[in-house]
């Protein structure tokens, strides 16, 4: 974590750490960093684990507070390239009202199982917002609009754990906000490197199953006004 959050700091200011009930050291390791950068680094530590989604609802809801506009999220574990914030908020700055979502380009590391299983995840969310342009519905380094994702937040009780990225990915898709992707290179490091995986092929498919056939049914409701949505002249 402490190399991620470095290396963030070193790209853009401020930046926010949430720890979400992990039990890792991780805000001792941190404690270096914050004492270097008081005003530009802040450590939001909850006292147990609540999932990726409602951690960063947590977050999100502390930077609206704060007058943020937006948000860049990217995972701690070293798994994406920091040095690309820069170029997210570069075209974040350029199209303020766009989500802008990774396109991960994989290398050797990547485990085949977890690249082609996301195809199907991809397809569906395609399918789910007529092809509003989501290349890739799963990877977490992405720019959002706060308003528009804090709406998407508070008109569900899902999104708040494995099933955060997709489904605001096309609940967003769904609210009009129109889609820029940057294609980024990911990392998965190994075990013996240090890496730490908290994906769990068992329930997090289950949940990614559950939660596609909750859009898909809700997606049929929509249908027509999504329809407007894609052709209307004023996209």
């Amino acid at each position: 974590m402490p190399i991620t959050v470095e290396e963030a700091l070193n790209e853009w200011l401020p930046v926010w750490v949430i720890i979400d009930g992990s039990d890792d050291n991780s805000e001792q390791l941190l404690k270096p960093l914050q004492a270097k950068h008081p005003e530009t680094l802040k450590i939001i530590k909850l006292a147990n684990n609540i999932g990726k989604g409602a951690a960063i609802l947590h977050g999100l809801t502390q930077a609206r507070a704060h007058n943020y506009t937006h948000v860049l999220t990217l995972d701690a574990d070293h798994q994406h390239p920091a040095n690309y914030i820069s170029k997210f908020m570069a075209l974040s700055l350029k199209n303020p009202s766009s989500m802008i979502l990774g396109m991960p380009e994989f290398d050797a590391s990547a485990p085949m199982l977890r690249v082609k299983g996301r195809k199907i995840s991809n397809w569906w969310a395609n399918l789910e917002t007529l092809g509003w342009g989501i290349k890739d519905s799963l990877f977490g380094m992405r720019v959002y609009p706060i308003e528009d994702l804090m709406t998407v937040m508070q008109s569900t009780s899902w999104a708040r754990r494995f099933d955060f990225e997709p489904e605001v990915a096309v609940r967003l898709a769904w609210l009009g906000v129109s889609v820029l992707n940057i294609s980024t290179p990911v990392r998965y490091i190994l075990k013996e490197d240090g890496g730490i995986s908290q994906f769990k092929y068992g329930r997090d498919n289950l949940l990614l199953t559950g939660m596609h056939i909750r859009l898909f049914s809700e997606f049929l409701l929509r249908l027509p006004v999504l329809i407007y949505k894609k052709y209307s002249p004023t996209r």
